[in-house]
This record gives structure tokens, C-alpha cells and sequence, in this order.
């Protein structure tokens, strides 16, 4: 499996993003899919995750209410909406799947990371 993710770049305090991964190969293997992010000094943390029959979305409190976590019909592509962006928002986001139906942690498959920047 692997997982391509795209979107990042430069935006101002209260704009809008929206990341994209692909996944190719065994793509049954991806039941939940997901964004993390990793601020400079800081542990990557978990940020949403959709179940990809169901999906059933989940967000860290920190994004509640400005970020969606979306898939296409296929399953085979998965997005975030971003609005109303922080400056604390600035990180690396990476996508991320797993097949073992865990929501925050234990993710099996990773992209290679996407800078989203965010100017105060």
C-alpha cells in the first residue's frame, strides 16, 4: 500500500486548505484513513480519521468544528478540508491507514508528508 499526499502550502491566519491522499495498490488493506500532523519540537499527534465503509469521522478537539475529513466514493482517495486556519495549525500533515480498525493510533501505512504553513 502505498499513500501520496498533496495539498500543503502557504495560506494566512483564517484562510482554507485542502490536503488530498491517493492510496494505490491493496487498498482493501485501508479500512480507517487518516491525518496527523507534526509541529516543529512537538510529538505528531492525531488529527482525523474517516472509517472507509462507514464513513464515520473523528477529530481531535483542537480541529473540531474547522476541519473535515471526507473520502471519495471509491475509497481510494481521502481529503481535509481546513478553514479558519491557525497559525498553531502550521505542521507537517501526513496521511495514514491502517486495516486494524484503530482510530488514534497504530497506523500501519503512511505518505510522505505535506507542509502546510500558516502566516499570522
Amino acid at each position: 500500500v502505498q499513500l501520496q499526499a498533496s495539498g500543503g502550502g502557504l495560506v494566512q491566519a483564517g484562510g482554507s486548505l485542502r490536503l488530498s491522499c491517493a492510496v494505490s495498490g491493496r487498498t482493501f488493506s485501508t479500512s480507517v484513513m487518516a491525518w496527523f500532523r507534526q509541529a516543529p519540537g512537538k510529538e505528531r499527534e492525531f488529527v482525523a480519521a474517516i472509517i472507509r465503509s462507514a464513513g464515520s469521522t473523528f477529530y481531535a478537539d483542537s480541529v473540531k468544528g474547522r476541519f473535515s475529513i471526507s473520502r471519495d466514493n471509491a475509497g481510494s482517495t481521502w481529503y481535509l478540508q481546513m478553514n479558519t486556519l491557525k497559525p498553531e495549525d502550521k505542521a507537517v500533515y501526513y496521511c495514514a491507514a491502517n486495516n486494524n480498525g484503530n482510530i488514534r493510533r497504530n497506523y500501519e501505512y503512511w505518505g510522505q508528508g505535506t507542509q502546510v504553513t500558516v502566516s499570522s
